[in-house]
């Protein structure tokens, strides 16, 4: 399935159209499949090569070729919870215990196959999910995907510094007065050969916002914000501070939570196709509520 994309020149764009383009989000290949694979670029409705002087004001239609299919890809049969859905991008609200993308191992239930089945109901079979920002598998919330190639680079030219996202987690332990909120800044790398990851002198630089919503006796709800985007990063900062998950045996206690307290509850984003900044927030999933409830009814 192609896509069409109309964009006007300003006064500050490169004044060659293939720079142009390519300042705007779209790939090398993206132009190459326009021209050889039934796309087509157009200047003021004539088609034009990259290397055309562009002026101020003119309108440059980009027609997407075909992108290229993945045979192997299989698509789920799975629901779907789109939250947010345009022509060239789709929000959904992962549940726990799935991953956004497949794996070696697991390659026919991740959020792309369940994207796969979805868009064959809907009978847009051509269009081929891009995850934009993923969650680990135990954790549930927000992921943006893009419908197409294009979608995909012209996000991908957005800085992440611009892609603001808030989680809710539920915590061991309570904070002290003077620490219910903070910035954790501190480095993480592998602290062994396997998948776990800790607070390391040599490791990668992670920062960590984070304020304390509720507290219960030995329990408390947080918002986080990653300002960083390392592996694990909440579960690693939240066990440097003494706090693990519940839910996460690898970085604290097991305490019987089927999965990591942890929910991606917010998002917001500079939509590239409309020049306007998107804010998605969605309620804490059922499992994560019952929990919160459950320790502050012990409590009470």
């Amino acid at each position: 399935m192609t896509s069409l994309f109309k964009l006007i020149v300003q006064e500050r764009d490169p004044k060659k159209l293939g720079p142009f383009l390519l300042k705007k989000g779209f790939s090398h290949q993206a132009l190459n499949n326009a021209k050889h694979h039934h796309g087509m670029i157009l200047v003021n409705h004539k088609r034009r090569y990259t290397s055309f002087n562009l002026k101020i004001g003119d309108e440059v239609i980009f027609v997407s070729g075909e992108e290229k299919k993945n045979q192997w890809l299989k698509h789920s049969n799975n629901p779907v919870d789109p939250v947010l859905e345009t022509k060239n991008y789709i929000l959904v609200n992962k549940p726990a215990n799935v991953l956004s993308i497949p794996s070696r191992y697991e390659d026919d239930d991740a959020i792309v196959n369940r994207l796969m089945g979805y868009f064959m109901e809907k009978k847009e079979k051509d269009l081929k999910p891009h995850v934009i920002t993923r969650l680990d598998r135990d954790t549930s919330g927000l992921v943006l995907v893009g419908k197409n190639s294009i979608a995909h680079a012209r996000f991908s030219k957005i800085g992440k510094e611009k892609f603001i996202k808030k989680y809710h987690a539920i915590v061991h332990g309570n904070f002290a007065e003077d620490k219910l909120e903070g910035l954790i800044d501190q480095p993480i790398g592998k602290i062994d050969a396997g998948v776990k990851r800790g607070v390391v002198l040599n490791g990668k630089s992670a920062q960590t916002e984070y304020r304390v919503l509720d507290q219960v006796s030995g329990a408390s709800l947080v918002e986080l914000r990653l300002l960083t985007g390392r592996t694990h990063q909440i579960r690693v900062h939240m066990m440097y501070l003494g706090h693990p998950l519940y839910g996460d045996p690898l970085y604290g206690i097991d305490d019987n939570f089927s999965r990591q307290a942890l929910n991606c509850f917010y998002l917001s984003f500079p939509d590239p196709f409309d020049n306007k900044d998107k804010i998605i927030k969605i309620d804490d999933p059922l499992d994560m509520r019952k929990l919160w409830q459950k320790l502050k009814y012990k409590n009470s």
